[in-house]
């Protein structure tokens, strides 16, 4: 019997590349190997493919696969750029598109699309690097309003991302970000319950199945970072315990996100519940898939299973022309 060829495309030059592996690894192992021929494909730092451990041109790579699964996070994986090359040699791939994922990857753009959706944004400031000095910090201090949240405007796994409660905290938080990326998002920070919500199109029938809202209820911080995201130390409530009508709200959001910004396959939005009302926070377009990750733990609260998941994701690349 014919076995479907399955690359994994994992590792990739960005801040995220040890997510990806373990992104990788896990759907390496989670994909049915009675139904697939699963290859292990790496992108180094540098952006070199590997493939059975050698570097090979990415294109020779194309041609020994039917479908790519983007096991990639961030910068190159995430933001467009793997999903032109792969759409211009006609690759079937997992994930949103070139354009979608680009959107999604960029916060600022993220926002723009979504301004008029049914639920709230918290007050926020873009900075570009040439606005960066210490008279302009001093003046952002002066203006905006304390505790905020500081972070890079594209990346994902809350990598260089701080909350800031003093001038001293706004200066290094801002260095840092800054180290990862061009422009910088300013947010107020939101008090309330985080809380975050994955979707599949086609999932159970549905043309698109939201999964149980999750509750995120951190440690010893008041920041889901990429410290308590990659660590596991958080506790994670799922299915969370929240009301039916805000329940019902998150369900109707995510689904908002993803069909506004025309996301693909799956995606996972996270948000705050403050007491007067629900704030969008940020989308994943390839959300993590790593044993700590959140969308697994929602995928078995369904009672379905993650190589079942990994594989509707799979025939669902494989069925796009």
């Amino acid at each position: 019997m014919y076995k479907m060829r399955v690359g994994v495309l994992r590792g990739g030059p960005s801040a995220e590349y040890e997510v990806s592996l373990k992104t990788g690894q896990s759907v390496l192992q989670n994909l049915s190997k009675d139904r697939y021929e699963v290859k292990d494909i790496l992108v180094d730092r540098s952006g070199q493919w590997h493939m059975r451990g050698m570097p090979v041109e990415a294109t020779r790579v194309l041609d020994q696969v039917d479908v790519m699964f983007n096991a990639l996070h961030g910068k190159y994986g995430e933001d467009g750029e793997v999903q032109r090359f792969l759409d211009s040699h006609g690759c079937r791939y997992t994930g949103s598109g070139s354009l979608s994922s680009a959107i999604a990857m960029n916060k600022a753009l993220t926002k723009g699309y979504l301004k008029d959706a049914p639920f709230k944004h918290a007050p926020h400031r873009l900075l570009h690097k040439d606005e960066m000095s210490k008279q302009s910090v001093i003046m952002l201090f002066q203006t905006f309003p304390l505790p905020c949240i500081v972070k890079p405007v594209n990346g994902g796994s809350s990598v260089a991302t701080a909350l800031v409660t003093s001038f001293d905290e706004l200066l290094y938080a801002l260095t840092i970000a800054f180290t990862h990326t061009e422009y910088v998002l300013i947010e107020k920070y939101i008090v309330g319950r985080e809380a975050t919500v994955a979707v599949a199109d086609g999932f159970r029938g549905e043309d698109l199945y939201a999964f149980p809202p999750i509750e995120i209820v951190t440690t010893d911080s008041s920041l889901f970072d990429y410290k308590e995201k990659c660590g596991g130390n958080a506790r994670e409530l799922c299915p969370a315990p929240f009301t039916r009508e805000t329940t019902d709200a998150l369900l109707h959001a995510a689904k908002h996100v993803h069909k506004t910004l025309g996301l693909r396959d799956y995606s996972r939005s996270d948000f705050i519940v403050a007491r007067d009302g629900v704030y969008f926070l940020e989308v994943n377009s390839l959300p993590g898939l790593t044993p700590t990750s959140l969308l697994p733990k929602t995928v078995e609260a369904v009672g379905a299973t993650l190589p079942s998941f990994l594989g509707h994701l799979v025939e669902r690349a494989y069925a796009r022309k």
